[in-house]
């Protein structure tokens, strides 16, 4: 796949980034476990992957004792071995991690997000991190996140030492990540489930960013995996459950894209790939194979009519996950 930049970073990023909270192994979540060996030979496949996904996204958070690090610690600990002097991480490989709260605790202090990220940097055996997002900000309030020596303080002074590259934040609720977007602290925002076939929240979100120079990575376009899966198997909608429209709407997807040949996860895919306002899409795999059926997906052949048909399906904005304020 051709880079592009991510927004004024300076960073060359491919179309595709692969996500790793699947990696850390969470039954309760995602209903099935992850071996540590099947999570390495995952990070391999996309390190091999010959430029094709440059960008691999996680976060302090992912499992138990951040195990999803971890894991990606450990296959950069053996390419280190078996390739010495090459470092585990090839040329031009990306890897963005964010900070979190205390998983006892819940503090999320300034103090807690320089905790978090030492943290990381060992999982991981880095020394520097190219991307450091400040993650789900909503689990505080805005006023605790920009206070004087609180988190965005802290991740400025991060940067300031040199420890990471660029900064991001990474959550949910749209009007939240503008806000601290309009701090002028972050370069890049990511958010998720809410630019899919079948929700548009951060549309608008993702058009200012874009036009700022902000980075913007759209995560979950299958929306949990409705848009993957089908409606029938997985009956929520980003994790949680929706109205039964999101459900009706989705089915109707699937028909129109049966019609055309064309899987609707391919749909769905392409749907965030093909936005020139979005600079890569985190998309969360569990196995080599996943990385190779998500590069398949991402060159399958769609008509334009299919796209047409699909855009007339779209659920009311009252059902997104951010519905639209009135006059907006």
């Amino acid at each position: 796949m051709t880079t592009r930049r991510l927004g004024s970073t300076g960073l060359q990023v491919t179309a595709l980034c692969i996500g790793t909270s699947p990696l850390a192994s969470m039954p309760r979540l995602y209903g099935y476990e992850v071996t540590e060996q099947q999570a390495v030979d995952t990070v391999n496949a996309v390190l091999d992957s010959h430029g094709a996904i440059n960008l691999i996204d996680t976060s302090n958070g992912y499992g138990n004792d951040g195990s999803a690090e971890k894991r990606i610690g450990e296959a950069l600990r053996r390419r280190r071995s078996n390739e010495p002097g090459l470092g585990g991480l090839p040329a031009g490989t990306i890897l963005a991690t964010k900070v979190d709260p205390d998983p006892y605790t819940g503090d999320f202090s300034g103090k807690r997000v320089r905790q978090s990220l030492e943290e990381s940097m060992e999982r991981l055996g880095l020394d520097h991190i190219d991307l450091l997002h400040l993650h789900d900000p909503e689990r505080i309030s805005f006023d605790e996140g920009t206070a004087p020596g609180g988190p965005v303080d802290t991740l400025a002074d991060l940067k300031r030492e040199g420890l990471v590259s660029h900064l991001g934040v990474a959550g949910g609720p749209v009007d939240l990540m503008r806000q601290y977007l309009d701090t002028g602290v972050f370069e890049v925002v990511l958010t998720h489930n809410r630019y899919t076939l079948l929700d548009r929240s951060a549309e608008s979100l993702f058009r200012t960013a874009h036009e700022r120079g902000i980075g913007v990575l759209n995560a979950a376009p299958y929306g949990g995996g409705m848009l993957a899966k089908g409606p029938e198997t997985q009956t929520q909608y980003a994790y949680g459950q929706r109205d039964d429209a999101i459900a009706t709407a989705a089915a109707a997807m699937r028909a129109a894209a049966t019609r055309a040949d064309v899987p609707l996860a391919a749909a769905a895919l392409q749907f965030s790939l093909r936005a020139p306002f979005i600079d890569s899409t985190v998309i969360g795999v569990s196995s080599p194979e996943r990385v190779a059926q998500t590069l398949e997906l991402a060159g399958v052949p769609i008509p334009d009519a299919l796209w047409e048909e699909l855009e007339k399906l779209v659920p009311d904005s009252s059902l997104w996950l951010d519905p639209p304020k009135q006059g907006s």
